[in-house]
């Protein structure tokens, strides 16, 4: 049996990296007392497949996690089980069963979402921000070799200010194989520091 897991990763796992957070979903599904699926080989594990790794300090709204249970069970006993099971930081809001055969998260993906807010104000973010999206190229470099950001930003925008007057904005980013944009080249692109700066995933974008 495939689950399809759509959940937020909130405040209280913003500092929870990828592995922890893969670890963190291998104990609620234990907790929850679930039958999980293990893989062939030599060094069986549970199979557990998150969709796109959420940086460190990043949260999201809209994260998507495949699991494999060795059983078929009744999906709402497996939401109840998983909604007491689950940890502060992880708020579970759909699960549906789906295809064994279907294609894995990550050849799926093609894009993410964001919501940038900057915490302190970003002096001519307007220009900043036509000065990037009329750029032909915008050279970054990612462990130490070159690549173009500018083809990876598929769209960005102003957002109104938030509650507290901080700037934000909406932008999208290629997450394809070898083509994945981040958000904090874009911060860094717009003349800000990403350690000021927030960073929220609204979605991911997958295939029709």
């Amino acid at each position: 049996m495939r689950l399809r897991i759509t959940f937020a990763k909130t405040d209280a796992m913003r500092f929870t990296s990828h592995l922890d957070l893969h670890k963190a979903w291998e104990r609620t599904l234990r907790r929850a007392n679930l039958p999980l699926a293990y893989s062939q080989g030599f060094n069986p594990h549970p199979r557990i497949n998150l969709a796109s790794a959420l940086p460190l300090g990043f949260t999201g709204e809209a994260e998507v996690v495949d699991v494999w249970l060795d059983q078929v069970l009744p999906v709402p006993q497996i939401e109840s089980d998983l909604e007491r099971a689950a940890p502060p930081g992880i708020k579970i809001s759909k699960i549906q069963e789906i295809d064994d055969h279907t294609p894995t998260l990550q050849t799926e993906l093609e894009a993410s979402e964001f919501v940038i807010t900057f915490l302190d104000e970003l002096d001519g973010l307007n220009a900043h921000l036509d000065d990037l999206l009329a750029a032909g190229s915008l050279p970054r470099q990612k462990r130490g070799k070159e690549y173009d950001l500018r083809p990876l930003v598929q769209d960005l925008r102003r957002l109104p200010d938030d509650e507290q007057g901080c700037q934000r904005l909406l932008v999208r980013l290629s997450a394809r194989p070898n083509a994945t944009g981040r958000p904090e080249e874009v911060i860094a692109a717009l003349g800000a520091q990403p350690e000021a700066a927030r960073v929220h995933r609204l979605q991911l974008v997958f295939k029709d």
